[in-house]
């Protein structure tokens, strides 16, 4: 079930921000939560594979990532041995593709719920934090991919974990259907990549609707809407806490990014 909360004050952003839970096996405060921003309330869970590709995204798929592995091969090798890490470095650098992205940080979400768009823009529209309990979905994993997991104690995939499992995208779809789905850490390809806190959501053919799926088999999936008009104040807030495009794309282009925002006329 989705359950929709609308965030009107910055009281109610500074409770996201501080939402935890408490893991009795190691007592820690850990989460197992996934976070994803959108800065605009009409955008929808979709994956870039199927913006791009829409209902031929199954043929289209395998060709585009052979395409990319052929010429990327040059200046990674490695690309060859893994279909998942062909699909995460691509997804990196702009490749559509069945990856849905996520943080672990709040903070983040909140940074790309609130940029993005022509600063002009910022308080016409709400805009949107999806939150996801991976372990949601986990309990729906074939067996085969539970004991993975259980045996690194863990609630996410690596690329060397999820080798172990499966190797391909047609024995990946079949092992799903439309039940579930994995979740992923990449691998720390650059500083971007670690910045971000980034995790993904590899979503099978079986899956049509990715806000269908959560509705129907997920108990703690949040949308959080948050009004147009505190977003300035997010904004300002998330800068003043150091989250910002000169963190968040380290470099050059990021810092020309955050200082074009910072010195915007209202």
């Amino acid at each position: 079930m989705i359950k929709t909360v609308v965030i009107d004050n910055i009281e109610g952003v500074m409770a996201l921000i501080a939402e935890q839970t408490y893991n009795n096996e190691i007592d820690r405060f850990r989460s197992s939560y996934f976070f994803r921003g959108m800065p605009d309330i009409n955008y929808k869970l979709v994956t870039s594979l199927k913006r791009n590709c829409k209902q031929l995204q199954k043929q289209l798929e395998p060709h585009m990532l052979k395409n990319f592995t052929k010429y990327a091969s040059l200046d990674n090798p490695t690309l060859n041995t893994s279909v998942w890490k062909q699909m995460m470095v691509g997804q990196h650098h702009g490749l559509p593709t069945r990856l849905l992205d996520w943080t672990r940080s709040p903070l983040i979400a909140l940074h790309f719920a609130n940029s993005g768009i022509n600063p002009d823009k910022i308080a016409k529209r709400d805009c949107v934090v999806w939150r996801f309990d991976m372990k949601d979905v986990n309990q729906y994993l074939p067996e085969k991919y539970k004991e993975v997991l259980n045996r690194n104690k863990t609630y996410v995939f690596t690329l060397d974990t999820l080798s172990q499992v499966v190797q391909s995208l047609e024995e990946y779809d079949w092992d799903m259907q439309d039940k579930s789905f994995v979740n992923i850490e990449p691998p720390s390809i650059d500083q971007r990549i670690i910045n971000q806190y980034s995790f993904f959501s590899i979503i099978p053919n079986g899956i049509e609707d990715i806000e269908t799926y959560m509705d129907k088999y997920t108990s703690n999936t949040v949308k959080y809407i948050i009004k147009s008009d505190i977003r300035w104040q997010v904004r300002d807030l998330l800068d003043q806490y150091n989250i910002n495009e000169r963190i968040i794309y380290p470099g050059l282009d990021g810092l020309s990014m955050s200082l074009a925002r910072h010195y915007f006329v209202k």
